[in-house]
């Protein structure tokens, strides 16, 4: 069995798919609420942060999968990240269960240096810290042969259905609305982004892939990156609307802070807006060759469809 942890997420869905289409139709997946994406799903109800309910999620598992996500709030980020990793490795480690992690790059340096899996960590505030807590301890746990895990680390992304970005959130969504695009600081940085499904479908893939324990991966980009206005001008033009658009200042953002949380949570990322973003996958593409990488305009296409569809 292949154990979602943090399913219904778009990430949890999609990988969901991904798995039941190409290695398994034995899946379990988990969160506080969780509904079937496949017929032959699995379901369980069960809160990370009890050690116990933790215990029985990864029961039985051959490969788990942790995709769980927090809202951008520091507080809940530093309280309950180190918690549910920890319980998520004991479990791993009890029912020796293989894990894989879903990542980002918060901890990262927020600056124009090309990102590869042995960047440093140097975070910018409270939640690159805690990601660069959690993700050392899964190091740990793996240089101790406690576990037998990976870690799966995505940039900024944007996708279909219900995902929860900035690029979606601010740009695709404003944009298919009819409204003006929001962007932060600068149009004119080079920004790489990683479409949903793909990193759902790469995901499925190390994870079914032996030799890839015991590594960092970078999940699969295209690497045609565009600015944020070369991007707001390809949606425009593949939604058939106007490329409006709004560069918000940095005192814009501070203002909004103060007054909405999810503002204040992505402060600490507002720097690498400043500067190009260059995320390196090319240890991804090189072990695994025949992997499609979606393209920008083939991704924004299929947003396009699925909204005609609706």
């Amino acid at each position: 069995m292949q154990t979602i942890l943090g399913a219904s997420g778009q990430i949890g869905q999609e990988l969901a798919i991904s798995l039941a289409r190409d290695f398994t139709t034995d899946l379990r997946l988990v969160s506080r609420n969780p509904k079937k994406v496949n017929e032959t799903d699995q379901l369980l109800s069960a809160d990370l942060l009890d050690p116990d309910q933790a215990m029985k999620a990864v029961e039985g598992s051959e490969i788990v999968y942790l995709t769980a996500g927090l809202p951008m709030d520091d507080q809940l980020w530093v309280e309950q990240w180190p918690v549910m990793m920890n319980n998520v490795i004991k479990a791993c480690a009890a029912h020796q269960a293989k894990l894989v992690f879903f990542d980002n790059t918060y901890m990262y340096p927020q600056t124009d240096t090309p990102q590869t899996e042995d960047a440093p960590f140097r975070p910018n505030g409270a939640k690159g810290r805690v990601r660069a807590t959690i993700t050392r301890e899964l190091l740990a746990a793996m240089q101790n042969n406690r576990v037998q895990a990976m870690i799966c680390r995505a940039p900024e992304f944007y996708g279909p259905g219900k995902t929860q970005s900035i690029t979606n959130s601010t740009v695709i969504d404003n944009l298919r609305a009819g409204k003006p695009a929001k962007v932060f600081l600068r149009d004119d940085t080079l920004r790489t982004l990683i479409y949903t499904p793909d990193a759902s479908r790469a995901m499925a893939l190390l994870g079914n892939t032996p030799d890839a324990y015991g590594q960092t991966w970078h999940l699969p980009c295209d690497d045609n990156r565009l600015t944020y206005r070369q991007f707001i001008e390809l949606t425009a033009d593949l939604f058939g609307v106007e490329a409006r658009y709004k560069v918000l200042k940095s005192w814009q953002l501070k203002l909004a802070a103060l007054v909405s949380k999810t503002a204040k949570g992505a402060a600490e990322l507002l720097p690498r807006y400043r500067q190009d973003n260059v995320f390196v996958s090319d240890k991804f593409k090189t072990r695994f060759p025949d992997f499609q990488v979606t393209t920008v305009r083939e991704g924004l296409t299929a947003i396009r469809d699925e909204s005609a569809s609706e």
